[in-house]
């Protein structure tokens, strides 16, 4: 059995953390501006925008759910999730060598300033608008999730309410974030990734000394051991972890959620060039390949542990992670789970929240395209970075009071469907380039994914029994491309 941690220690480590988060903005956020905030001043080190974006990427939703779903049944058993990891290699291939030297080629601060230059205006509104819509509730479901976990195996002891952990979780990173922005989180992304990995990597020895095995030992116990496989070909395409879905999702999940997504972008376009931007995007690929590998072989560990010693895994496999952590481990265990928890959630929080600052900034209220004071711009910015930080709260509250995880995983997974016709408006605006305006471009991007939405639904039986998954991704993007391409037909004849 592990050592229990008190609330005094508890609240040591989280104090500790955040005057640490605290000092790094001190530093970064000195003889700040706009452009400080929004990219940087396009002088962020590659390795560290490599190193921290894996932070982003994983997020508290694969710090805590995918050691779990490991030995779960269903989607992802197994390491099959490393089959959607293969995708992504593909699919950050094909941003570092296409997309990101377009982006850099004409000079955006906010990406969706390529479909104004290449559509028009409404097509260049509603893709900044659902890259809004989409990031809002992402983010604030992700930092839900964390906080959740964070308030059972925390917070509640020390009586704190849901509603407090929240508030001042976001009023923290509004804090460290509201004066340089990018800048700060290239740095705190950093750490917060370095938190993550040590947590997992400590896990992994601590249960490697409680079966008294080596490294080679625990490896072999894992590739021989029931959840140890890897690649899934027997069921085809009804079977959500069938090799040809998972690379292909992943590809399409990577190439719309990361490269056509601000807030992932964002961070890329703070490098000091292209040359640059492309070493940290192949960098950061490659250590994201291993910090899945380390995810998936700590949850298969973890099985084996369980099994060994006769431990019950929770119903809800989320809290997997966190009870072996906090009640089955060493005490040391306990405390970089915490850490690593709570960076989890800053991670993907922080640059959230900085990204649609700075897509509103940019895309509504035209910063970039109208001269006005520089100090009249920060308070609008300022007050935008409010505003989002208490939207992000009332959501999250909301998400508490649902007390539904089948709804609230519905209203995360509608949010998805959103980035279908940001994929057709780029797909669009970079194979045709024909300018179309009016009120039609509106209506097929709202079209699209509420066609795609109830396609989803039937699809396992007008396809005989084919789950799409997140192939849906691609219906939906293609299905706003054919509207915008036969809307374009029609405004030539």
């Amino acid at each position: 059995m592990g050592h229990h941690l008190t609330a005094q220690m508890i609240g040591g480590i989280l104090v500790g953390y955040f005057a640490l988060l605290l000092l790094i903005s001190y530093f970064t956020g000195r003889k700040t501006d706009n452009a400080t905030f929004f990219l940087g001043g396009r002088s962020s080190p590659w390795v560290l925008v490599a190193f921290g974006m894996v932070g982003a990427t994983l997020s508290g939703v694969t710090f805590i759910s995918i050691p779990g779903v490991v030995g779960a049944g269903g989607v992802n058993q197994g390491f099959s999730y490393m089959q959607m990891v293969m995708g992504y290699v593909l699919g950050y291939v094909l941003i570092a060598e296409v997309l990101m030297p377009l982006y850099y080629r004409l000079n955006l601060t906010s990406i969706y300033g390529l479909l104004l230059q290449r559509m028009g205006w409404e097509a260049y509104k509603t893709g900044a608008a659902y890259f809004l819509l989409s990031r809002t509730i992402g983010a604030a479901f992700r930092l839900y999730l964390v906080a959740i976990v964070l308030q059972k195996f925390v917070m509640d002891a020390m009586g704190i309410p849901f509603q407090i952990t929240v508030m001042v979780t976001i009023l923290l990173i509004w804090v460290y974030t509201f004066r340089a922005g990018i800048k700060t989180i290239v740095y705190t992304d950093t750490l917060q990734t370095l938190s993550m990995l040590t947590a997992v990597i400590l896990t992994i020895f601590a249960i490697g000394s409680a079966l008294d095995e080596s490294v080679f030992e625990m490896v072999s116990r894992v590739s021989s051991g029931k959840y140890g496989q890897l690649f899934f070909f027997d069921h085809m395409w009804s079977d959500p972890n069938f090799f040809g879905k998972q690379v292909l999702s992943g590809a399409l999940i990577t190439i719309v959620m990361t490269g056509m997504d601000q807030d992932m972008m964002q961070k890329n376009l703070s490098c000091r060039n292209i040359g640059e931007a492309k070493k940290n995007m192949y960098s950061f690929t490659v250590i994201l390949v291993g910090a899945n590998l380390l995810f998936l072989f700590l949850g298969a560990l973890m099985y084996e542990f369980a099994t060994e010693q006769q431990i019950s895994v929770p119903t809800e496999t989320d809290l997997f992670y966190p009870m072996m952590a906090l009640e089955y481990l060493p005490l040391s265990v306990g405390v970089l789970f915490v850490l690593g928890l709570i960076a989890a959630a800053y991670s993907s929080a922080d640059s959230a929240l900085t990204s649609l600052t700075t897509s509103f900034c940019v895309d509504f209220l035209g910063f970039e395209r109208q001269e006005r004071p520089q100090g009249v711009e920060r308070r609008w910015r300022i007050y935008t970075h409010i505003a989002f930080s208490v939207l992000l709260f009332l959501i999250i509250v909301i998400f508490h009071a649902l007390n539904n995880d089948a709804v609230i995983n519905q209203l995360f997974k509608a949010a998805g469907y959103t980035y279908g016709p940001i994929l057709g408006l780029f797909l669009f605006s970079m194979t045709v380039r024909q300018p179309l305006n009016g009120w039609p471009v509106v209506a097929i991007c709202l079209f699209a994914p509420v066609f795609s939405l109830i396609f989803d639904y039937y699809s396992s039986s007008l396809l005989g029994g084919l789950n799409l998954g997140f192939l849906i991704l691609a219906v939906n993007g293609s299905l706003t491309f054919l509207g915008l391409y036969l809307l374009r037909l029609w405004k030539k004849r």
